[in-house]
């Protein structure tokens, strides 16, 4: 049976992305329907609401706080062109229609802007559809985070004698074990639902993709885990997707144009092995799909099972921090 641990790692920015996204859709709800209702009051007030002036200090600081992402959002440099990412580990030719952002950026989107925590994060570089910008909400908008692992060699001859349906019941028992664990630590409930996309290893081009449906208690929708990998001699370049289920038919019509974009250069190639100098990764396909690593489980259950509640957390902090957004960026008492 394959361990699930490394599965949750596959997972983490997808949830804290839109975990994030979530909470500032809900402060910008609570914006908007605070100032209609502030509109209102008068007209059917006898006499002033003193709660009015609390208020306008909350949304001041909503405000300012949405003006502070935006400004992060107007420091980032897109391109269109081909570019090395990693110490000359590979060449990325920047699909048609899309634009890319190196790591530097990265880390303000994944950092600044969508809340993850530094340790979470070595991004070699974010790729977004042209349509689609960080700090906007967008029901099917979707983005690709590359990163590098470097395990070692990881043999292919598993490949072909892959069940994936059996492959697919290993997990959900994992999962379920892990779910048993979370409840039991006080945390919510994670469901392995199946395939999103069921696994293609491209033999010929070392190109392997997936992706799953996680379902976590108290969530809207459903989570994607969408993973694109390309192997190389000492690990393999990760392209993870993060977006909500209704982002998957828009990432499976641009699936081909996606694949060919990462081009190891030379050394670094799978085919570059050398088998008297190199290191060879203690798992194959099958393991590198359903994940495997323990270690990490834990402290990923417990980040996300807090993101899964972290808007009222934020949003209390936002409002006693208020003072401090009005130093900031000059706004004033109502």
């Amino acid at each position: 049976m394959f361990a699930i641990g490394n599965y949750f790692s596959h997972l983490i920015i997808t949830e804290n992305q839109k975990n994030f996204r979530k909470t500032l859709i809900s402060m910008k709800n609570f914006l908007l329907s605070s100032v209609l209702l502030l509109l209102t009051v008068p007209l059917f007030a006898d006499e002033p609401d003193t709660t009015a002036t609390l208020t306008l200090d909350q949304l001041s600081a909503m405000i300012a706080y949405q003006a502070y992402i935006d400004s992060i959002a107007a420091t980032i440099n897109y391109t269109t062109e081909s570019v090395t990412i990693g110490d000359d580990l590979a060449t990325l030719n920047v699909p048609a229609g899309f634009r890319y952002i190196d790591g530097k950026d990265a880390n303000k989107v994944l950092i600044e802007m969508w809340g993850n925590l530094p340790d979470q994060v070595e991004s070699l570089g974010m790729l977004f559809p042209v349509d689609y910008n960080p700090n906007e909400d967008k029901p099917d908008g979707y983005a690709i985070n590359i990163t590098y692992i470097e395990d070692g060699y990881i043999q292919d001859e598993d490949a072909e004698n892959i069940d994936y349906y059996d492959l697919m019941k290993d997990m959900k028992s994992d999962t379920e074990k892990e779910s048993e664990a979370r409840i039991a630590a006080g945390y919510d409930s994670v469901e392995l639902v199946g395939w999103a996309s069921t696994p293609f290893y491209d033999q010929t081009n070392k190109k392997l993709h997936w992706a799953k449906e996680v379902k976590f208690a108290g969530a809207d929708e459903n989570t994607l885990n969408y993973n694109i990998l390309a192997l190389s001699r000492q690990g393999y370049v990760k392209l993870n997707v993060i977006g909500g289920m209704n982002s998957l038919e828009s990432i499976k019509e641009e699936i081909e144009t996606i694949l060919p974009s990462v081009v190891l250069n030379e050394g670094n190639r799978y085919a570059d092995f050398n088998a008297s100098t190199d290191n060879i990764a203690a798992y194959g396909i099958g393991g590198l799909i359903a994940g495997k690593i323990l270690a990490k489980t834990g402290f990923f259950a417990v980040i996300l099972a807090f993101l899964a509640k972290a808007w009222k957390i934020i949003l209390v902090a936002f409002l006693a921090l208020g003072g401090m957004f009005k130093k900031m960026f000059g706004g004033s008492q109502a």
